[in-house]
């Protein structure tokens, strides 16, 4: 009895760190992605509505980084898949690098699930 309880319990911990494993490797390849091309900061007419944007591009992404970190040293911060979370951030950084007349370098919009 004692046998086959410490084995459930293995088999559902290592699958977990299985699942976090390839939600940690799906979440790297979109942090990826988190380029934004074409923005000649120059030749903005500087405004709140610019300054939101800008701020938006470096805050998305500094999220993204920040939370792919932290599941890596074992820190689950969402109740949510990280990749979910990480997809959001991308989202945000790509509508303000387009709001400030930028292109995305690569043309893969969604990693699947």
């Amino acid at each position: 009895m004692k046998t086959s309880l410490l084995l459930s319990v293995i088999f559902i911990l290592s699958g977990c760190v299985i699942g976090t494993s390839s939600e940690i490797k799906t979440a790297e390849k979109l942090l990826k992605q988190f380029k934004c091309s074409n923005i000649e900061t120059t030749e903005l007419t500087h405004s709140s509505m610019t300054s939101f944007h800008e701020h938006s591009l470096a805050v998305s992404k500094e999220k993204a980084t920040s939370y792919v970190e932290s599941y890596k040293s074992g820190n689950e911060l969402f109740k949510i898949p990280l990749d979910q979370v990480v997809q959001q951030q991308y989202d945000v950084y790509k509508s303000a690098c387009e709001s400030l007349g930028g292109v995305q370098q690569t043309e893969t919009e969604n990693i699947p699930h």
